[in-house]
């Protein structure tokens, strides 16, 4: 079965089960049977595939890598819907992302191809367990970064983040904000063709209507890609967010380990402030209103050291400038997709090249949750000067690249 927009989901009217009338109230064998033998026409049986591997791991659930059995070659990606929570009925957030992944339909966007259940029985206490079912990727840009093997030429960080803005710009056009942009979200099949993935805290958006401001949740975003104005409570916000995650995830292709490695809120400002400057109302006018901007502490007298913090990794003049126009404070003023893929960045020699060469030179598949852990007593640490996107090189040298993990990232 193939998910499309019209698909009926109305499963109970659709029903080739046994037809009860609501009035008949079921014992509990009854109602046993009756879900054993229920039939879901829209949702085939998790049984067609084969699970090969778990690639993922997080708050979202769990993440396989399975092959279709029909075919035999054909591999998928299973990411298993949590239930834990549902007493009965369908989880809404989960029902949120399969919507959008419905309606997003793009080269540089994860497909989903459709839902699939395993049978309720009684060794499962008659629940099923659901799955989305997409396309698979070889790798994930935070796995293909904790490998100190794999090496992206200036051409190859254009391709990637050409892809990836263009991406953005589809979504965005859409009406549709992805909220949780970070490294291990973004796919690449082994082709080199990027992917945006993980909808699992995208929502629409729309402009305030008749001056009526929205009231988005701030609780989104990985902190150490989360936007400053999320971190003082915005809650009326739009595109912006997710581009100041593309700008820490373009630092990141050089520096190789995320830019601002923040512990708390607090800190993560913090070091915002070091690379980006001092949050005040003259950089960001407005910000003062925001609901946060006077319960944080917020360094004083920080100068903006964007280009100087990051020149060493990233050589590229016309680099650094878009990373400039990326991490900028004010949303408002911050590029948004459009502007940024027109920047000179890729219009200059070398232009964006194809993936696929170099990444043909591994066949093994690189994702973040396969990658050796990022032990606490390895995290760079933060020193004042050394803030921000020096952060990346504070650390002294782990002892080898054994043991280093993540950390060992920085050439």
């Amino acid at each position: 079965m193939t998910v499309n927009k019209d698909t009926n989901y109305n499963m109970m009217s659709n029903s080739r089960g046994n037809e009860t009338n609501p009035s008949t109230i079921m014992n509990t064998k009854e109602k046993e049977k009756y879900i054993e033998e229920f039939d879901f026409p829209f949702c085939d049986e998790a049984t067609k595939y084969e699970k090969v591997a778990k690639i993922g791991q997080g708050t979202f659930g769990e993440v396989f890598k399975a092959r279709d059995k029909k075919t035999n070659k054909k591999f998928v990606a299973m990411k298993k819907v949590l239930m834990d929570n549902e007493k009965e009925g369908f989880p809404i957030t989960a029902l949120r992302e399969i919507r959008i992944l419905q309606l997003l339909k793009h080269e540089n966007v994860v497909n989903l191809i459709e839902i699939c259940r395993t049978k309720a029985t009684q060794y499962n206490r008659y629940r099923s367990t659901f799955y989305l079912v997409f396309d698979f990727c070889e790798h994930d840009l935070a796995g293909l970064l904790s490998n100190v093997n794999v090496k992206f030429s200036l051409g190859e960080i254009k391709k990637v983040m050409q892809q990836l803005l263009n991406g953005l710009y589809y979504i965005h056009s859409n009406k549709i904000l992805h909220r949780d942009m970070k490294a291990a979200n973004v796919l690449i099949t082994k082709n080199g063709i990027l992917k945006l993935a993980d909808f699992g805290l995208a929502r629409a958006f729309s402009a305030n209507k008749n001056g009526q401001v929205n009231r988005y949740t701030n609780r989104v975003v990985t902190l150490w890609y989360r936007p400053p104005e999320l971190l003082l409570g915005d809650r009326n916000y739009g595109p912006p967010v997710d581009l100041w995650g593309a700008g820490c995830i373009m630092a990141e292709m050089w520096t190789r380990s995320p830019i601002m490695q923040g512990n708390t809120e607090q800190q993560q400002l913090t070091f915002i402030s070091q690379l980006c400057g001092s949050v005040t109302p003259e950089v960001w006018p407005g910000v003062e209103s925001l609901e946060l901007y006077n319960k944080m502490e917020l360094p004083r007298g920080q100068k903006r050291k964007v280009k100087e913090r990051l020149k060493p990794y990233v050589k590229d003049p016309f680099a650094c400038d878009l990373l400039d126009k990326l991490l900028v404070l004010d949303p408002s003023k911050r590029y948004d997709s459009d502007s940024a893929l027109n920047h000179d960045f890729f219009w200059t020699d070398p232009m964006p090249c194809d993936l696929s060469k170099m990444l043909a030179q591994h066949t093994q598949s690189m994702f973040e949750y396969l990658a050796p852990p990022r032990r606490p007593g390895h995290l760079r640490p933060h020193h004042h000067h050394q803030g921000g996107a020096g952060a990346a090189g504070a650390a002294a040298k782990p002892s080898s690249s054994m043991d280093s993990g993540y950390q060992d990232r920085v050439f």
